[in-house]
Parts: C-alpha cells; sequence; structure tokens
C-alpha cells in the first residue's frame, strides 16, 4: 500500500503535495491557529512521522523482550543508514544520542585533560553548551582546561569571522605556550592514543550559531583548526534539515553533531554525533557508561577499539521511537520534493519574511548575506550606544521571560534574544509558513515591546 493510514495528516505518495505554505499546515501536529515562527528550538512534527512513532511505541509495549534483545539494533542500524549518505560519512562513523547538548559532553568529557589544555569557544556559543564548557573548567579535579573565547558581533562578513578565528586561534596558543603549555600536535600527523602528548586546543565552532541564527564558514574554520593543529568540535545543531550538501568527509571535522528533530521532521530528541574512525578512541565511554564499554586495559581492547557503535546503542532503557522517526521523517520529506525544494522555499521566505518584519518594525535586518532559513530583525526598543548604558544582565534576564509571556499570548512566536546592544527577533521559516506570518508575529512584537519599555525601560522608554 502506498497510502499511509493516520487520524491527521494522511498522504499518498503517488500523488503531489499540497503546495508549500498554510496548505501544508495540515500535515504538522501544530494548533491550526498557531503562527510558529520558532521551527529552529523544537522542531515541528509531521502526522505521518508522529503516528509512525506512535506505532513503534506500541511495537515495543506488545513484548518489549522482543524488541530490545532482537528488533531494536537492526532498527537503529536501518536508521543509521539513512542518515549516513546525507551528511557524507561512513556508518560506523555516527551514531544517534538524544540531542546535541548530549553528544558535546559525550566528546568533551572524554577528553583527557591535561595541565595547560585549552577549549575555544565564542560569544555566540549556544548557552547551554557554554556551561557545559565552565563545569568542565570548575570541576574540582586538580587537571581541567583553561577556557577562552573568540569576540564575534553580528552584523560582519564571513572573511571577517575567518580572520578572527584565525588571528585568535593563534593569539591563544602563543599566549598558553609563555604560561608552559606545549602544543606539539603536528596537523599532517594522524591522531593516535601513542601520538597525543603535549597540550592540546579544542575549538568548539557553530555551523549555523542559535542566535545570532546566521550560518557560519565552518568549514573553513575546520581547516583553520587542522593547520594550527587544534581539535574542531562542531555544534551543527541547526545544520541538519537546513544545510544543503553536508559532506563529512570532505569536510573533515574532529567531531560533528546535528539535532535530527529542528529542521529534519524526526520526533524530538534524537541527534547524531559524527567521529571519524581515527579519532574513536578518543571517544572511550557513551554517557552514561554501558555495559559494552571497553576497559582500554582489557584484552578486547586492540580488537574492539572503544566499541563506539555498540556503546551509544545502549546506554539504558530508553525510548529509541524518536530514532526510529529518521525513515518517516525522510520520507515526507521525499515526499514533498526533497532537500533542495523544502529549503529553497524555507530560504526565499526567510528573506522576504526578514524585509517584511523589518519594515513592519521599523528596524532592520541583520544580515541577508548569512541567511539561510532562519533572519534575525532587530525589534523596535532602544539601541545601546555603550555596553551597559540600557540593559545590563540582570535587566535583561528579566525582559527575556516577559516577552515569551508577551508574545505567545497572541497565539505566535518567534525566538527573542540580546545581541550588540539590541533586541532582535529569530524567525525561523518552514515549509508550513507564509509572508502572513511574519505580518502576525510583527503586530504581537509591536505590542510586546511597548510594554516592556513601559514595564522595564523607565526614563529610557
Amino acid at each position: 500500500m502506498t497510502t499511509l493510514s493516520s487520524v491527521r495528516g494522511t498522504y499518498d505518495l503517488t500523488e503531489k503535495p499540497s503546495p508549500f505554505g498554510h496548505a501544508l499546515k495540515k500535515f504538522f501536529a501544530l494548533d491550526p491557529d498557531y503562527v510558529n515562527l520558532n521551527n529552529g528550538s523544537y522542531g515541528s512534527v509531521p502526522w505521518p512521522v508522529l503516528h509512525k512513532t506512535i506505532e513503534e511505541q506500541i511495537e515495543v509495549e506488545r513484548n518489549p523482550d522482543r524488541f530490545h534483545r532482537l528488533s531494536m539494533r537492526p532498527l537503529l542500524r536501518q536508521a543509521r543508514e539513512f542518515l549516513a549518505p546525507l551528511v557524507g560519512a561512513e556508518l560506523d562513523e555516527i551514531v544517534l544520542v538524544p540531542n546535541v547538548m548530549a553528544a558535546i559532553n559525550d566528546v568533551l568529557r572524554n577528553f583527557d585533560w591535561q595541565k595547560g589544555d585549552v577549549i575555544i569557544k565564542a560569544t555566540t556559543t549556544y548557552e547551554n553548551v557554554l556551561k557545559g564548557i565552565q563545569y568542565l573548567a570548575d570541576r574540582p579535579e586538580h587537571v581541567r582546561p583553561h577556557v577562552e573565547t573568540i569576540e564575534l558581533t553580528f552584523p560582519t562578513t564571513h572573511s571577517h569571522i575567518l580572520d578572527t578565528f584565525r588571528a585568535r586561534v593563534k593569539e591563544i596558543k602563543a599566549l598558553h605556550a609563555a604560561r608552559g603549555s606545549q602544543f606539539t600536535h603536528v596537523p599532517s600527523v594522524r591522531r593516535s592514543p601513542e601520538r597525543d602528548s603535549g597540550n592540546k586546543v579544542v575549538a568548539v565552532i557553530d555551523a549555523i550559531s542559535s542566535n545570532p541564527g546566521v550560518r557560519m564558514p565552518w568549514k573553513e574554520m575546520v581547516r583553520i583548526c587542522r593547520e594550527e593543529g587544534a581539535w574542531s568540535l562542531v555544534d551543527a545543531a541547526h545544520s541538519l534539515g537546513q544545510e544543503l550538501d553536508i559532506d563529512l568527509s570532505e569536510a573533515r571535522p574532529d567531531f560533528w553533531v546535528s539535532n535530527c528533530h529542528k529542521w529534519l521532521y524526526a520526533k524530538r530528541g534524537c541527534a547524531i554525533l559524527y567521529v571519524p574512525k581515527q579519532n574513536q578512541y578518543i571517544i572511550k565511554s557513551a554517557i552514561p557508561t554501558p555495559s559494552t564499554y571497553v576497559s582500554p586495559s582489557s584484552p578486547e581492547a586492540k580488537e574492539l577499539g572503544t566499541n563506539f557503535v555498540l556503546q551509544h546503542e545502549w546506554t539504558g532503557a530508553i525510548d529509541v521511537s524518536p530514532y526510529l522517526s529518521i525513515a518517516p521523517a525522510l520520507a515526507f520529506r521525499g515526499w514533498l520534493g526533497g532537500e533542495h525544494a523544502i529549503n529553497n522555499y524555507c530560504h526565499a521566505l526567510a528573506l522576504a519574511g526578514g524585509r517584511r518584519l523589518a519594515a513592519q518594525l521599523g528596524t532592520r535586518v541583520m544580515d541577508d548575506e548569512l541567511v539561510l532559513n532562519t533572519v534575525d530583525v532587530q525589534l523596535s526598543l532602544p539601541v545601546e550606544r555603550a555596553p551597559g548604558e540600557i540593559y545590563s544582565r540582570a535587566l535583561n534576564r528579566r525582559i527575556h521571560p516577559a516577552f515569551q509571556e508577551k508574545v505567545l499570548r497572541f497565539n505566535v512566536y518567534a525566538a527573542h534574544y540580546f545581541h550588540a546592544g539590541a533586541w532582535w527577533t529569530r524567525c525561523s521559516a518552514q515549509v508550513f509558513n507564509e509572508l502572513e506570518d511574519f505580518d502576525r508575529v510583527g503586530e504581537a512584537f509591536i505590542i510586546a515591546c511597548q510594554e516592556v519599555e513601559g514595564e522595564f525601560l523607565g526614563e529610557h522608554a
């Protein structure tokens, strides 16, 4: 049969899909009256994917032993088989994890940190990632990495980002070498446990930053890391389903992570962790440590390595149905026309919607050149000329939840954040959106901004 039956959202694989826009909204499990310009935060699950996920959950409950002991691993392998060609990776170089945060913790907590090691983050690094990095620097153990920051302010250009990144990596290495660190990695030499001598630099790189929601020159930044002998950990949380033609075998990051539930239509939480085979010795244990852990001192270590794939297939009893939603998600995307058709529509809508929203608010779009399917538009609040002139951290911690409540009462939403002295909204364009959705979000933000000014800004109102 070609028809996938469900309570809602039935589609026939032999028929053409509905036009992109509001006509597609019936295929998504959204409140019909809700305007969602925040797909980038949590994703939006199509009905066929949601129903398939529920079917999988029911199948597990019918015979939990059969599923976990016989069926689960072949199904997880099948899900990875769908994803591997999508990102240009070998099958056993990718594993499924609940979300990008779990994947990044998996990597950073597996490094053997030594005195003099350095982690590099950016001012645009996602807040939860920042906290994870800070935790590593705060741990009570004697040896913990130093944390350094690269300042990035938008709008800017890819060439400026690359110049800043290259110069700052060199500066950080020189600074810590003067303090006694010994960076002995030679980029052309393949890393291995035997060659891991001296200190290391680990750079956490955004592929598409969260706030602002802009595309970054991550492939070139990875190349700079190779030239400088630094490890690259690419946070590509927003890439799968939004960034076209990813080829990890060509880009060659040391580690790469992305969510499948944000833009790829999988059920949350579902993410992919890519570790090329030559780097899998770093990932000694999945988190939490499973029964398939291989001690480096055990007789099996030479044969099994770290058991990278098997460790991540069972870290305890969890609901793996989101991982199994990858196949129906990709099938639905194929029915819509495939990756290029989806992203061409979303990209054009983000550009047009951003310009329209900026005109409505009387402000500006941050940067058309760095837009994929999310666009950043300045909100109509006062702008600082100097840091702290208007907005303190304490004040912004009050403004942010106020915006959440004030905007959501109109049954619309787009992300909002503070950057470079101004408040911005990040709007995610999806196949079920149209230009008028930007109008409704704009109407909500106009009123919300007026109320925020009156309640929080006093003399600046």
